[in-house]
């Protein structure tokens, strides 16, 4: 029966810690939980994902998480998968709370989701697990013999942690009849019993009592504890002990150093001896009591062995006795509260932090969470949290200990990339202590600023003919935001220029800003380009800002002026003016209007007469271009006028045109005609190199002709000698033929050669005669190889049948032969190259026609000196001679003949006629010889 009613009183226990947990939301938004205390590890307490409105699918993705204070234990834990919570320590709620009454654990959950703290509250309800205590297992009591019956005696109280039913509730005492027993409550509701006198006692009979006395609590089950009880019968003693008050309240400072007397009590006796000495002792004093004072059990003085704290303990309860000689005592409650002070500065501690917050975040966005702790009580556990002004945050104090940092403004990167923020807690004690933290954010940077050009507008100037590829100029933009979103890139927003493209004519770096011109560029045809320029960082979305730009084309001189007026003819002739007889000096005769394409200085025009048929008879107006006439017209002065007028820019350097203006002098219409008719186009006069060129020529052919004329002078004395010093027999037929033959003035000398020889004896006389046969222009060797003569023919010659004797002409001795440099012909050249000298046959021909003569004259001496006419010719000379032996022989030289040939300079011809002086000394010429027919024709082309 006992153990079926154990079993209903458990499940009904359970059920009951089943019914106590429950949640509700307070008013003040906090949720509430109750759950006993001692529940096993994984309890279950309350569904907070539930009471928060949350789905529990999602407790997860919203971040849910308890918030713990420093330094306390963590009893709870968060489930994150269902959002319930459960018990993760062992709570006992008389350690936790003491004898407090209600006993309440709070603390925070934030959802990280929505950075939103609510607060929890958990109500830790008591059950019997603690048994009633006495501190003592003994205690001993003296009772004097003589005391009345119905006297009381105190007895110790037993100690029980837990609260309402579950402390003591019933003492019980067994082991004597004499002695009774009653409970009694007292001022904090505490139960505590009294021990009666029934019966009378006698020492003698019985001096000592043995009971036991049993607290029980009202658990279930129920719990008890006991405690020995010995009562001394002791002899008579008639006055008790009396303390001056039954409760000794002391106030002490927290800070009260060790070994420091807190309290004294003092209790007097009326008895004198040994029944008067008083002793005082501690009653019922806890464990925790008795390590903190000490009673002076002679003085009754309290003393402080350690250290008070009011956040520890604020107060300390105990009993003290008076006992005399004779066993006579009396019992008084020391109270010590412990009074506060300021020695606990406030703690700060970081629930949810940002690193960086961009500058675009709306007012009001959370950057931190903040717990801060004051173990202090009262004013100075009361904590105000500060920011300093200057910065665009703003904390508030969100619920109980908890405050949150929030913008209070827009944020700039640009003005402040960084804050550091020290946010203070300071309490209201005195004098305050406080504490600090540093927050430090980074401003992470958007794109809020465009691009910025230093100025509003640009202005340059470009040189035309600029180089392709020349930089024309250079912008810089700049950008406040950082990184991507500062890169900056330029472009020119593209334009027209006439029907070109602007791109055509110039491009941009893009990442520096320069630009630069792809063509050359004139200034006759652009003057001026304006076009924007685009800026354009690199962020998302991307921000740009434009510019104008106006490039200048400044001028060059480099168009020459243009003559509108008189008009360049296209037939070849020039525009005529009329200019009267009667003409005053200044009379206005025309005036050359010209043009320049350039602009500015290089477009002032200046005119300047610079040639005239009659110098000083017209002048030009410096920058009107007016002809005017300078003086009166005369009779001697040309009917036509040619001026040529020079048109000049003031560029650097100056470009010029020319144009002719012909003037007639001239009265009326008909005059005009005849004079027109009468009057050949102008010719321009030629230059002085042209005239010294055509001087040098004439004097040149003068010389040339006056040679010639000398030379045929020459020829025909000679000619005249060589036919006085003819025999009769001896006739010379042929006479040496010159011609000129040439082209372009370049001339040379052909010879055209036919000797006939007839000798007969006849009257002893010989006759000899040269005949014209055939025009040659060399002399060719009949049969070189025979070694024969080259003048004698075999028919012509005879010997052996009396009217001609042939002699046959020997191989010369190589003694006498000439050398290469004396062999008669072009003063000794030889079969030379044919690189265009100027030949020499004239000389030939009239070194040849000397020898020839010679000869004759000395065939016509040995007729001469032998009359019988059978000596050969040469007078004893080697056969076939002809006496030419002394022609031949190494004496006879051509220096005694003159050398005519000159240096003749042909005008238009680059070609020098020369004789080099290397041709008489018998060394080769440089040109000329050979095949003269051949040097002719190289001559002629």
């Amino acid at each position: 029966m006992e153990e079926t009613h154990r079993s209903w009183k458990c499940q009904r226990r359970i059920l009951e810690c089943f019914i106590l947990v429950f949640a509700w939301k307070a008013v003040s938004g906090q949720i509430h939980y109750s759950v006993p205390e001692e529940m096993p590890r994984g309890s279950f307490v309350g569904n907070i994902a539930n009471d928060l409105g949350m789905d529990g699918k999602q407790v997860s993705d919203h971040g849910l998480r308890i918030v713990s204070s420093k330094g306390m234990v963590q009893y709870f834990t968060l489930n994150v998968n269902s959002g319930h919570l459960q018990i993760s320590e062992r709570i006992d709620r008389e350690k936790i709370c003491g004898e407090a009454e209600k006993c309440i654990i709070k603390f925070q959950v934030l959802v990280e989701s929505k950075l939103k703290l609510y607060g929890i509250e958990v109500e830790i309800t008591d059950i019997n697990d603690n048994a009633p205590r006495f501190l003592r297992k003994e205690w001993t009591i003296k009772i004097s013999e003589t005391s009345t019956l119905k006297e009381r005696f105190l007895l110790p109280k037993a100690e029980d942690p837990d609260l309402g039913i579950n402390s003591v509730q019933r003492y019980q005492l067994l082991g004597s009849r004499h002695f009774s027993l009653e409970v009694k409550t007292g001022e904090y509701g505490e139960r505590y019993a009294e021990l009666i006198l029934e019966e009378s006692l006698d020492r003698e009979e019985q001096s000592v009592y043995d009971l036991i006395l049993t607290a029980t609590d009202g658990g279930d089950p129920v719990k008890t504890g006991t405690a020995e009880i010995h009562i001394i019968v002791v002899d008579a003693n008639d006055n008790s002990p009396l303390f001056s008050q039954p409760l000794y309240e002391v106030s002490a400072k927290e800070n009260i150093p060790k070994w420091s007397i807190i309290a004294t009590v003092r209790a007097t006796d009326l008895d004198e001896g040994i029944n008067g000495e008083v002793k005082y002792t501690s009653v019922e004093i806890t464990e925790k009591n008795s390590k903190m004072f000490l009673l002076n059990s002679t003085t009754g003085e309290i003393i402080l062995l350690g250290n008070l704290d009011f956040e520890a303990s604020s107060l300390y309860e105990f009993e003290v006795q008076a006992m005399d000689g004779g066993g006579l005592s009396d019992r008084s409650k020391v109270r010590i509260t412990v009074t506060d002070l300021n020695d606990n500065a406030p703690e700060l501690g970081t629930t949810f932090v940002v690193s960086s917050v961009p500058e675009d975040s709306p007012t009001g966005t959370v950057l931190a969470i903040l717990n801060v702790q004051d173990q202090d009580s009262g004013v100075n556990g009361k904590v105000k949290c500060s920011i300093p002004s200057n910065l665009p945050f703003l904390l508030k104090n969100t619920m109980d200990d908890f405050f949150t940092l929030v913008t209070d403004r827009a944020l700039d990167r640009e003005q402040a990339a960084s804050y550091s923020v020290t946010i203070t807690a300071r309490d209201e004690g005195i004098p305050p202590l406080s504490s600090s933290q540093v927050i430090s954010l980074q401003v992470l940077d958007t794109n809020d600023n465009p691009p910025v050009f230093s100025k509003g507008a640009y202005t340059s100037y470009l040189v035309e003919n600029n180089p392709r590829g020349a930089s024309v100029f250079s912008l810089q933009a700049s950008d406040a935001d950082w990184e991507e979103n500062a890169r900056i890139s330029y472009s020119i927003i593209d334009n027209q220029i006439g029907e070109s493209s602007l791109s055509s004519y110039l491009s941009i770096n893009s990442e520096t800003g320069d630009v630069y011109a792809l063509n050359s560029l004139d200034y006759e045809e652009i003057k001026e380009i304006n076009f924007r320029v685009k800026a354009q960082d690199g962020g998302s979305p991307p921000l740009s800002s434009n510019v104008s730009v106006t490039l200048f084309i400044l001028d060059q001189n480099d168009n020459a002026p243009e003559i509108l007026y008189p008009s360049p003819p296209t037939d070849g002739s020039t525009g005529i003016e009329l200019a009267p007889h009667s003409s005053e000096p200044g009379y206005l005769v025309t005036k050359v209007v010209a043009v320049d394409a350039d602009s500015g200085q290089n477009a002032w025009l200046s005119y300047q007469l610079i040639k005239a048929t009659e110098p000083g008879l017209f002048t030009v107006g410096l920058h009107t271009g007016e002809v005017r006439t300078a003086r009166f017209f005369l009779e001697k002065d040309t009917l036509k006028q040619s001026l040529v007028i020079l048109v000049k820019d003031n560029g650097q350097p100056s470009l010029s045109a020319s144009v002719t203006v012909t003037v007639v002098l001239a009265d009326n219409i008909p005059e005009i005609l005849s004079d027109l008719s009468s009057i050949s186009s102008p010719i321009d006069p030629p230059s002085d190199l042209t005239f010294h060129l055509v001087v040098a020529v004439a004097f040149v052919s003068c010389l040339f002709f006056t040679f010639l004329l000398v030379l045929l002078a020459l020829k025909l004395h000679r000619w005249k000698n060589a036919q006085l010093l003819q025999s009769g027999s001896v006739n010379f037929s042929g006479v040496p033929v010159s011609q000129f033959v040439g082209i372009d003035g370049v001339r040379a000398f052909l010879h055209s050669y036919c000797h006939e020889v007839s000798l007969t004896t006849d009257s002893r006389r010989s006759q000899f005669h040269i005949s014209k046969a055939n025009s040659t222009n060399t002399l060719k060797n009949q049969q070189s190889g025979e070694g024969k003569d080259p003048i004698l023919s075999r028919d012509d010659l005879d010997m052996n049948n009396g009217d001609l004797v042939f002699v046959e002409q020997a191989q010369p001795n190589t003694d006498w032969r000439f050398s290469q440099a004396q062999r008669p012909g072009t003063s000794g050249s030889q079969n030379g190259d044919e690189n265009g000298t100027w030949p020499n046959n004239q000389f030939d021909t009239e070194m040849l026609q000397a020898m020839i003569l010679a000869s004759a004259n000395e065939a016509a001496a040995a007729a001469a000196a032998n009359p019988d006419g059978n000596s050969t010719l040469g007078g004893g000379a080697v056969a076939g001679t002809m006496g030419l032996s002394a022609r031949y022989g190494p004496q006879f030289t051509l220096q005694h003949v003159p050398d005519y040939r000159q240096n003749v300079y042909i005008p238009g011809s680059t070609a020098t006629l020369s004789n080099s002086s290397g041709k008489r000394d018998g060394k080769p010429a440089a040109a000329g010889g050979g095949n003269k027919k051949k040097s002719g024709k190289k001559e002629k082309k």
